[in-house]
């Protein structure tokens, strides 16, 4: 059945909930393209949203899920073990950061942050978590609660998980007290004086949640010394701090984690997206001091570990060592900033680049620096139209975010500007 046909005939029988960017029927993807079922191209910068790291069907991928498939699809992780699942944690553990050389292994990134925030609340038996505004961590109720990306991704789902209290990300760009990089005082820092003043102790705070760059909330880089201060205010106050890399993990910014980046090791880590090349699979990483400390039975899942996805996991390890995938994307990631910048200077509409490696976005503007929806909207829809798939952010969704694989050249780079060029152009 040819795929529109076949999309008009199946309508009817999926939910709208999910809301759709385009009505394409995609049918295959090879490398950084995807193919529609009536056979027409696309560039593709949004990479299943930042889950194909390392392109689509990428040949070593697939032989090891179908060389896994014809052994074992699933057989329950409660019931026992899987080759793959073991040779995973292993590996998995030679390049978390630091300590963080335990898992437990799920299927999403909202499942990841769910069973962090059991985790944490199980060994600590405080009752408060404080996440941050303009984050996102999922759509189930435990990681909604944390989620405040959009206040519609709450719309009429209250009342959410207690006492989570919501701090302001260090937005540099947007600084609501006005301060500059060069003269900044971490004044945003020092809302948590204010939040344990008048709102909670730190005695009862379990665990902070944070985005180490920010992702739905417009690919924002917060400042090293932030990090650093607040992994030693969790440090002063027994506070555990998780780190959701669901986004960031596995070579989107330059670094196997963006934890890297700041020089400090959070407590525990949400791990998912990139982690599998596609398959569907997350994993909470802690010490052996934490997640050991979690009894038998506290958590559990069906499809945890599946041992098709740990294969591809494994498989997924192997070529970033053997293609040298970081490296790579620092080069490549060096040069597509270079050239945003270099947009920057020529296209007004462009007010901001940020990001790290391969973690890239543009913000949009009008002539007062103030969100555009609008133009984003328009750019978005003259490049899909011409061939290039991305998805914007930020909480006005006036960002442009770049997902691209890790191990394209520059030549894919200039591809997709050349289009993202004559789009700015349309709408000067």
């Amino acid at each position: 059945m040819e795929g529109q046909k076949l999309l008009e005939d199946a309508r009817k029988h999926l939910s709208p909930a999910l809301s759709k960017t385009t009505q394409l029927v995609m049918e295959r993807g090879e490398g950084p393209y995807v193919y529609t079922s009536e056979g027409k191209r696309y560039l593709d910068f949004v990479s299943g949203i930042a889950v194909c790291s390392l392109g689509h069907c990428h040949p070593k991928i697939v032989e090891a899920a179908k060389k896994q498939v014809e052994k074992l699809i699933h057989g329950s992780f409660n019931l026992g073990y899987y080759p793959s699942a073991l040779e995973l944690a292993i590996k998995l553990a030679e390049v978390t950061p630091g300590n963080l050389d335990m898992f437990f292994f799920s299927n999403s990134g909202a499942e990841a942050v769910e069973g962090a925030l059991k985790l944490a609340r199980w060994n600590t038996r405080k009752p408060v978590f404080i996440a941050y505004k303009g984050s996102f961590h999922g759509r189930t109720f435990g990681a909604l609660s944390m989620t405040a990306s959009n206040a519609s991704y709450r719309e009429r789902y209250a009342p959410f998980l207690p006492t989570v209290y919501h701090m302001p990300y260090p937005y540099c760009f947007r600084c609501p007290y006005n301060a500059k990089p060069e003269m900044c005082d971490l004044e945003c820092f020092k809302e948590y004086d204010r939040l344990f003043h008048y709102v909670t102790t730190p005695s009862d705070v379990a665990a902070i949640l944070i985005e180490p760059v920010q992702g739905e909330g417009g690919y924002i880089v917060p400042p090293v010394r932030y990090i650093k201060a607040l992994k030693d205010l969790c440090e002063k106050n027994e506070i555990l701090l998780i780190f959701d890399e669901v986004q960031t993990g596995f070579g989107r910014t330059g670094k196997m984690f963006a934890t890297e980046h700041f020089g400090v090791v959070p407590d525990i880590m949400c791990l998912g997206k990139a982690i599998a090349s596609g398959f569907p699979l997350s994993a909470v990483a802690a010490s052996s001091e934490l997640m050991g400390n979690w009894a038998p039975g506290a958590h559990g899942g069906t499809f945890g570990a599946n041992p098709v996805s740990c294969a591809a996991a494994v498989a997924t390890l192997d070529v970033f060592k053997e293609e040298k995938v970081l490296e790579n994307c620092v080069r490549v990631g060096k040069y597509f900033k270079e050239k945003l910048d270099g947009l920057k200077v020529k296209y007004p509409l462009i007010g901001d680049v940020r990001g790290l490696g391969m973690m890239l976005a543009v913000e949009i503007v009008d002539g007062r620096g103030n969100p555009n929806p609008d133009a984003t909207k328009k750019i978005t829809e003259f490049c899909f139209e011409n061939g290039l798939l991305f998805f914007i952010c930020g909480t006005y969704k006036n960002c442009i975010r770049f997902m691209t694989s890790l191990n394209i050249g520059e030549e894919i780079i200039d591809e997709g500007l050349g289009i993202f060029e004559k789009a700015l152009a349309s709408v000067v």
